[in-house]
C-alpha cells in the first residue's frame, strides 16, 4: 500500500511539473462508468456530466465560503467568478489562524457550522476536518475532464480536498551585512565555521527544516537540525518581523521565510538591500486548502468555485493579490516559473499529516530554544 501511494505521489508530481500531461495536466484514466464504480466502492459520489453540475448550480444560485485568502484576493476572485457565472451569488469570508480553525472544528463537531458550503482545511486540524467533508470524488472527476482541475492539486488519499497555493521557503539576507563569500549556496553551507555565532536567524517553529524530510529522510534532517543548533543562530519566532529586522540592518540573514512574504516586503524596500537565495532541495508545501462540507446546501455551485480557483485566470489573480501564491501545478504561474528546474522537497498529500510530528522532532533537536528579543 505504501509503495502504491508513493507511486501515486510521484505521478502526481510529474503531472504537475508538465512531464506527464494532456489538457490541464489530466492523467489518462479509466472510462466514466469505471470511475463511477470505483467511487461507489469508497462511498464517494462521482458526477460524470459537467452539464449536470452547471444545471444544478443554476438551481442552487449561490454558495458561501470560509477561506484562508487575503481580502483583496477574495474580492478580485469573487468578482471574476461572478462574471463567468452570473447566475451564482457569492459570499466569501476570510478565515486565518489556528484559533479560527479550532473554533470551526468545534462548531462542526457540535453541528453548528451549517451556514458554509466551502471551508478552509487548516493543516493544524487536517484529520479532524475530514469526517465533515462532502464525499464527492473530485479527483476522478478531474482525471476524467469533468472538472478542469490539475489532479495534483487534489488530495489523492481523500479525493475531495484541494490546495490552490504552493508555499516554499527561501533564505533572506541583507546584502550590506553578509559578504558574498559567506552567502550559503547549499543547506550544508549554513554549517560552515564563518556562519557560527549569531550570523543568521532560525525560527523556533521550523516548518522549513521539517519540510526537508521528504527529500532527506528524518534522520538526516534531525542531524542537520542538531548541527544548526551548534551554529548558535539567532532564535526568532515569525518571519515577517524578522525580515523587517533584516531590512533595518539588525539581523543579517534568516533561513525559512516563505518566498511570497519575502517578495511582498522586497517590493517595499527602496534601498534594494533585501535579497534571497533558494537552497536546494527547496522545501515545498501546500497552501489554501479548500473542501466542500457534507452539510453544504449548494454543493454544485461550490464545485464550480473549486474548478474556478484552479484555473489559470484565478491563479493569476492569486499571484497579483495574495501575492505570488499560485500553485506549482499551474503552468505559467509565479511559483511554477520560480521553481522550474529546481530540486524540491515536496510535502505531498501523504506527508501532510506527518509534518507536525516532524516539526516537533526538529524542535527537540534544536533543544527547545527560546526567542531572543533584541533590545
Amino acid at each position: 500500500m505504501k509503495i502504491n501511494r508513493l507511486k501515486s505521489l510521484a505521478v502526481s508530481f510529474l503531472v504537475g511539473c508538465g512531464l506527464i500531461s494532456n489538457a490541464f495536466g489530466a492523467t489518462p484514466s479509466a472510462d466514466a462508468p469505471t470511475a463511477v464504480k470505483q467511487a461507489q466502492l469508497k462511498n464517494y459520489a462521482f458526477i460524470a456530466s459537467r452539464d449536470e453540475i452547471v444545471a444544478k448550480a443554476k438551481q442552487e444560485g449561490s454558495f458561501r465560503a470560509l477561506v484562508n485568502m487575503r481580502p483583496a484576493n477574495i474580492t478580485a476572485a469573487a468578482d471574476a467568478f461572478r462574471k463567468k457565472y452570473p447566475f451564482i451569488n457569492v459570499d466569501i469570508k476570510e478565515a486565518t489562524g489556528t484559533e479560527n480553525a479550532h473554533r470551526l472544528v468545534l462548531e462542526l463537531k457540535s453541528g453548528k457550522a451549517t451556514e458554509w458550503d466551502i471551508i478552509d482545511v487548516s493543516s493544524d486540524f487536517f484529520t479532524q476536518f475530514v469526517p465533515f467533508l462532502l464525499r464527492t470524488d473530485i479527483l476522478r472527476m478531474a482525471q476524467q475532464g469533468v472538472l478542469q482541475i490539475p489532479p495534483p492539486m487534489i488530495d489523492f488519499i481523500n479525493w475531495n480536498i484541494l490546495a490552490f497555493s504552493s508555499r516554499f521557503s527561501v533564505t533572506v539576507y541583507n546584502k550590506n551585512l553578509v559578504p558574498a563569500s559567506q552567502l550559503p549556496r547549499t543547506w550544508e553551507d549554513l554549517l560552515k565555521p564563518e556562519l557560527k555565532g549569531k550570523k543568521f536567524a532560525a525560527d523556533i517553529r521550523p516548518t522549513e527544516i521539517a519540510a526537508l524530510v521528504p527529500a532527506w529522510g528524518l534522520e538526516k534532517t534531525l542531524d542537520f537540525a542538531r548541527r544548526i543548533k551548534a551554529q548558535d543562530p539567532i532564535w526568532v519566532r515569525g518571519s515577517t518581523r524578522t525580515m523587517t529586522s533584516i531590512l533595518a540592518g539588525e539581523v543579517p540573514m534568516m533561513i525559512g521565510p516563505n518566498w511570497h512574504n519575502m517578495k511582498e516586503l522586497e517590493a517595499k524596500d527602496p534601498s534594494g538591500v533585501l535579497k534571497y537565495l533558494l537552497l536546494e532541495p527547496v522545501p515545498l508545501r501546500f497552501g489554501n486548502r479548500q473542501a466542500i462540507l457534507a452539510a453544504a446546501q449548494h454543493p454544485h455551485a461550490a464545485l464550480l468555485w473549486m474548478e474556478w480557483m484552479a484555473s489559470p485566470e484565478a491563479q493569476k489573480i492569486t499571484d497579483e493579490k495574495e501575492p505570488l501564491a499560485s500553485s506549482i501545478y499551474v503552468r505559467g504561474g509565479a511559483v511554477e516559473q520560480e521553481l522550474k528546474g529546481k530540486k524540491l522537497s515536496v510535502v505531498g498529500w501523504e506527508q501532510e499529516q506527518l509534518l507536525d510530528d516532524w516539526q516537533g522532532k526538529v524542535i527537540e533537536a534544536y533543544g527547545f530554544p527560546r526567542v531572543e528579543v533584541k533590545k
